[in-house]
């Protein structure tokens, strides 16, 4: 191996628990804190509830086990990018790599800003300091990769530990808690009806479930290979599932859900509710811990994307650079530097925007690849094996487009700025490969 192999090519030095720490603390986030209000502005009755968190779960699940084949299939880090370029080939990774990205870069900065509201709210006094604070926290967790990657894993395993015994810790909660008195669901208006409020529900629940292939971004440096990783993500998923379904079934039937429809916190009405009006402090203290442990995790995954994008030429090829710490320090820079940026001017609302559009098809993609691939390269090493396969990945394939397609409908104009981007990108891209190429017969 030359030395360029060497600074491109990370170690694997991450153990199976940081892969199992990656998927519960890329799953578990303020989507449960939120979406069970938005859930109850259509469905009030517990046992349907339940239901639905229950068949998103397994939906979701199903995703997994079969998207975990091309996982498998993909012993590099870089998470969307090298999973889609399997598959695919370059352009389409290229496009998906960079949105994959910019969208991360604008996570970092969005939940940054989230922290210092929340963090307001229990210190009036920051109310004045909220951008610098928000610089500040994204800065602290940039410097933290600076002293290489086993913190980073130690950290990150912590955090999801954390995030585990909250949502336990809520658990127990409601159900030692006293039952409140139920009132009548027609006291509440719907929100919407029909087809269209029905699958805004379940995408509702879909989103809140969203981070179970979040391991394919360290898939390059996890002890046991991509196998490992495919496994981890399955376990992971599993988990949170029987997190999320205890966790909904005692606040179905601990508090009347027509009570919780439309509370932009829920988790935080039901607890004041049962429990105490202080119940909604820590819900916040809460919500503060799962923030600050997500932004650890988008720390270490988003310079891999950019590392990966340059390691094939499609990016600064300083990035490309693995460091003696184990990160992608250039990459990590250049990350933390736009995030700070989109601190300052704002602008991040418009990339969470338009990446909505983009990671629907994604994952029809990902289910898509598992089959292009199965018949494309029947004889390929395959350390896992989609479950169920071909009918599991054809249910994954159409519900994953009926929901994308329900999407794009409904966000028009997302999707228009998602065709202008691939308009774009198609010219940025040969401009890439053109000067990547002349780089490579001049050296």
């Amino acid at each position: 191996m030359s030395k360029s192999d060497k600074q491109h090519n990370p170690k694997r030095i991450l153990s199976s628990g940081f892969t199992l720490a990656v998927i519960v603390g890329g799953i578990i986030g303020l989507g449960i804190l939120r979406t069970p209000g938005e859930v109850a502005t259509i469905v009030t009755d517990p046992w349907l509830f339940v239901s639905l968190w229950m068949l998103g779960g397994l939906f979701v699940l199903l995703s997994t086990t079969v998207v975990a084949e091309l996982v498998g299939m993909t012993p590099r880090s870089g998470g969307t990018y090298p999973l889609v370029r399997r598959a695919y080939g370059p352009y389409p990774g290229f496009v998906i790599g960079w949105v994959d990205w910019l969208t991360f870069v604008a996570d970092i900065a969005f939940k940054a800003v989230v922290t210092t509201e929340f963090a307001t709210l229990l210190i009036p006094a920051l109310s004045q300091w909220q951008k610098p604070l928000a610089i500040a926290i994204s800065s602290v967790f940039a410097a933290l990769q600076l002293k290489g990657i086993a913190l980073g894993a130690k950290i990150q395993q912590f955090a999801a530990a954390a995030l585990a015994l909250i949502v336990i810790g809520f658990t127990v909660a409601l159900v030692l808690a006293e039952t409140t008195p139920t009132i009548s669901a027609s006291s509440v208006p719907l929100a919407a009806t029909g087809i269209g409020a029905w699958s805004l529900v379940f995408a509702s629940i879909i989103y809140t479930y969203d981070g179970w292939y979040y391991a394919a971004y360290f898939s390059g440096e996890i002890k046991g290979g991509s196998g490992a990783v495919a496994r981890a993500c399955i376990k992971g998923t599993v988990i949170v599932i029987l997190l999320y379904v205890f966790l909904v079934a005692a606040l179905a039937w601990k508090v009347p859900l027509a009570s919780l429809a439309g509370k932009e916190l829920a988790l935080a009405s039901a607890l004041e509710m049962v429990i105490s009006p202080l119940a909604s402090t820590l819900v916040l203290v809460a919500a503060i811990i799962m923030l600050l442990g997500y932004q650890n995790l988008l720390y270490m995954a988003t310079p891999r994307i950019l590392q990966a994008l340059a390691v094939d030429g499609l990016a600064i090829r300083r990035a490309a650079v693995i460091s003696k710490c184990g990160n992608p320090i250039c990459a990590m820079i250049i990350s933390w530097g736009l995030s700070v940026g989109l601190i300052m001017i704002g602008g991040f609302h418009f990339l969470l925007h338009l990446s909505v559009f983009f990671f629907l098809f994604l994952y029809v993609m990902l289910s898509a690849g598992v089959i292009l691939l199965r018949s494309r390269q029947p004889e390929a090493d395959r350390p896992y094996r989609a479950w169920g396969h071909p009918w599991s990945t054809y249910i994954c394939l159409l519900g994953w487009l009926l929901i994308a397609l329900f999407q794009a409908v409904n966000e028009l104009q997302a999707a228009a700025y998602a065709a202008i981007f691939i308009a774009v990108s198609w010219p940025v891209y040969r401009a890439l490969v053109h000067f990547g190429s002349n780089n490579t017969t001049k050296s």
